[in-house]
């Protein structure tokens, strides 16, 4: 690995990694990407059945950039002729944009950890193990550790997604449960398990995906959430259940092999002759699935129950660098950090205002933001972005962020 420095280094080779390369590209600026796996792996670890639920169309044209693209002149929908795309096709068309846009990505190179200069002006000698190569100091950048050695650059953008960090401390005895992120196919899942039977924790997205699968393979599923996310409307799509996911739903929600229990609280899971959870009613009474004989509100299931209860933000050794309250990563308007100078978050990660960038069509729309400040604080012509704003992919003003705009 080269260790002369960049402009900028980009953390991750999936959705965020390759779209706000492509915007940085547009400057003739100097970055490099890192990917530690390969190009979209992320979405290669996909269960097999899932898809995307945002829909695809080639719209373009017409200056509606299609949903699932990362830059504004592409469409997996054109590429992939596929509405709905599957991981391993989505995963197909960033390789496409990273070729075509001949992108500088290195795979197979893990970050190990980040520094800015200011703390380290020893850190790249001590991380070469010998003095192979050693950056000059400055009081701005970041030294980067990596499994190819040491690297230099004077930004730093973190979109590592967070797929690779699934939230499982969510119950007592969690680790007796499998979280569904690890699930290669749902059809496979059910024909290696000994019973037909499953329970699935958390009814959000992942949750009733995952329900819909192992029905579409012939299991019975019970799915609980202390709400009721299959129940309630919302105008931003990152608080309720997609109209795709809500129409798989409706479609099988006659059938015998499926209960959706709304209003339960999972407080913890025991390894029993089977896996015996401790339940309550959100309201405290016991819930009506439990039967009245059961008088310490617990019950068995036979399989290993499923945990389908989100991500948690991935910023591996960035962590230390950011600020995080609450789950939430915070960020200046420019998506920096608060604590680390040159330092930026780009992805499904990103909340500003309390509004969740958690779509490819809504954090998308940042990528420019950061390539524009990291262009103007290298004193570059930033009008080749103007592409961005006239695709509607170029959301610098936060005040627009208002999920409740939708009347009917």
């Amino acid at each position: 690995m080269s260790t002369e420095e960049t402009d900028v280094t980009i953390v991750g080779g999936g959705a965020a990694g390759i779209g706000v390369g492509v915007a940085l590209s547009m400057l003739n600026l100097e970055v490099r990407i890192l990917e530690r796996e390969e190009i979209g792996a992320s979405f290669r670890r996909w269960p097999n059945e899932m898809r995307f639920i945002t829909p695809s169309f080639p719209s373009n044209s017409f200056g509606l950039t299609d949903l699932n693209a990362v830059t504004p002149d592409t469409s997996p929908a054109f590429t992939l002729d596929r509405e709905h795309p599957s991981g391993d096709e989505y995963a197909d068309y960033l390789e496409s944009v990273a070729e075509f846009y001949e992108l500088p990505i290195e795979t197979g190179v893990a970050v190990t950890g980040i520094q800015p200069h200011a703390d380290s002006s020893t850190a790249m000698a001590a991380a070469a193990d010998g003095g192979t190569a050693a950056a000059e100091s400055s009081d701005a950048g970041f030294i980067i550790e990596t499994t190819d050695g040491p690297l230099s650059t004077e930004h730093v953008v973190w979109a590592a997604g967070h797929f690779g960090s699934p939230r499982t401390d969510v119950v007592d005895g969690s680790e007796h449960c499998r979280h569904t992120s690890t699930v290669d196919s749902w059809q496979e899942h059910v024909e290696s398990s000994p019973t037909n039977e499953f329970l699935v924790i958390g009814g959000y997205e992942s949750g009733i995906d995952a329900a819909v699968g192992l029905h579409e393979a012939g299991a019975s599923v019970q799915v609980l959430d202390r709400g009721w996310p299959w129940a309630e409307r919302h105008p931003d799509p990152s608080e309720v259940l997609s109209p795709y996911t809500f129409e798989r739903l409706d479609e099988i929600a006659d059938s015998d092999r499926l209960s959706v229990d709304g209003g339960t609280v999972v407080e913890g899971v025991r390894r029993t002759e089977g896996f015996r959870l401790d339940v309550r009613s959100a309201d405290g009474e016991t819930p009506e699935f439990v039967e009245s004989t059961d008088v310490t509100d617990s019950y068995t299931v036979p399989t290993r129950p499923l945990l389908a209860t989100g991500f948690e933000p991935n910023l591996g050794p960035a962590e230390p660098l950011f600020a995080v309250t609450d789950g939430t990563v915070e960020l200046t308007d420019r998506d920096e950090s608060t604590e680390t100078p040159g330092l930026f978050l780009a992805g499904p990660d990103v909340v500003h205002n309390g509004v969740m960038f958690c779509f490819i069509y809504k954090f998308r729309a940042r990528f420019p933001v950061i390539a524009e400040e990291i262009g103007n604080r290298l004193g570059v012509e930033t009008d080749a972005l103007d592409v961005y704003r006239e695709q509607n992919m170029f959301l610098d003003d936060l005040a627009c962020c208002e999920p409740d705009i939708c009347d009917c």
